[in-house]
């Protein structure tokens, strides 16, 4: 028993600090892109410039390059993929499956609507969009929730209603950008592929702030994921209120979905693609939230950078190169789940 229990304590020890390293690494390159992007456009600065402007900031015209019309774009990229990584990682937990996703379940898509009704039909500012968008993505998990609700909430069942209540809500979609007006419509039509262009700091500071005090509540939260990851009966015999907590992380799921979807436009593929790499990399047994994190925000700070320099001086939305690579990696992960099965 003392053998098999300083093994197991072992295992451990040594799963901690691959996730550790994993973490750091991921972050650093993160960062190592960040510079790289704040370096990079029509008036290019090198890396080492890049740095001494961030900290000694002596060439005013650097400083304003750099902090006023690139900085806010980069930070929104770290901290939006972070919690879209984040997201996903809480609602494939959730569900016990990797196809349990924002994007594929359909809170994105309830996010969009939201905040198409709010631009298109209420005439609403950034504010109203953002607000839109949340109470979008709230209704739609709510509807999910209710039509996948029998005796209890099943991660395949959920899964599989929220891909139809998806493509409802993307035909909604659809409706509203043609019965708008031309100029409204390509605007809505534009935000909605998801990009990071022509954010400032007055985006910065709320997503920020809204981004921090969910992850605060998280923080207690996360220890209930691995429970439920036992499965129900499990959880329950520990204690847990497994409804009650299923509701609490898809509910935190959604709000951090719908703050990046606020921001940024629906951001497809990362909440999808975030969550398991981050595993693999770290080897973790379950989902890690962390990991997942740290995964997203490279991913969209990547991503972003190939947005703007892939056919450059033209920019892409974040979203078309997110939904180029997510493509690729749904499929195989679709073809790897089959194999299992």
């Amino acid at each position: 028993m003392l053998r098999l229990r300083s093994r197991r304590t072992g295992i451990t020890a040594r799963i901690g600090v691959r996730t550790v390293v994993v973490c750091a690494v991921l972050l650093i390159a993160a960062l190592v892109i960040a510079v790289l992007a704040l370096g990079t456009g029509d008036y290019p600065i090198p890396p080492d410039r890049v740095l001494r402007v961030l900290f000694v900031g002596d060439n005013r015209f650097e400083r304003l390059v750099v902090w006023q019309w690139r900085f806010p774009r980069v930070v929104l990229a770290l901290a939006l993929g972070a919690a879209l990584g984040l997201s996903g990682a809480i609602l494939q937990s959730v569900t016990r499956n990797p196809l349990g996703s924002p994007d594929i379940v359909g809170f994105n898509t309830g996010a969009y609507t939201g905040a198409l009704i709010a631009m298109l039909m209420l005439g609403g500012g950034h504010f109203q969009t953002a607000l839109g968008a949340l109470l979008g993505g709230l209704g739609a998990a709510v509807v999910i929730q209710l039509l996948a609700f029998r005796h209890n909430v099943t991660g395949f069942r959920l899964i599989i209603i929220g891909i139809g209540v998806s493509a409802m809500l993307a035909s909604v979609n659809t409706w509203l950008i043609l019965r708008a007006d031309l100029n409204s419509a390509m605007s809505a039509a534009a935000w909605g592929a998801g990009s990071l262009s022509g954010l400032s700091w007055t985006q910065v500071g709320p997503a920020l702030v809204l981004l921090a005090v969910l992850t605060i509540v998280v923080i207690p939260a996360a220890p209930r994921l691995h429970v439920l990851e036992l499965g129900d009966d499990l959880a329950r015999a520990f204690g847990v209120k497994v409804g009650r907590a299923r509701l609490l992380l898809i509910v935190l799921s959604v709000a951090l979905t719908s703050v990046a979807t606020a921001v940024a436009g629906p951001i497809a593929f990362v909440a999808l693609a975030a969550p398991q790499l981050g595993r693999r990399l770290a080897r973790t047994p379950s989902t890690a939230l962390v990991p997942a994190a740290a995964m997203g925000a490279l991913l969209l700070i990547t991503g972003d950078w190939v947005a703007q320099r892939a056919f450059a001086p033209t920019q892409l939305p974040v979203g078309v190169v997110t939904v180029s690579i997510g493509g690729v990696y749904l499929a195989y992960l679709l073809v790897t789940e089959a194999r299992r099965t």
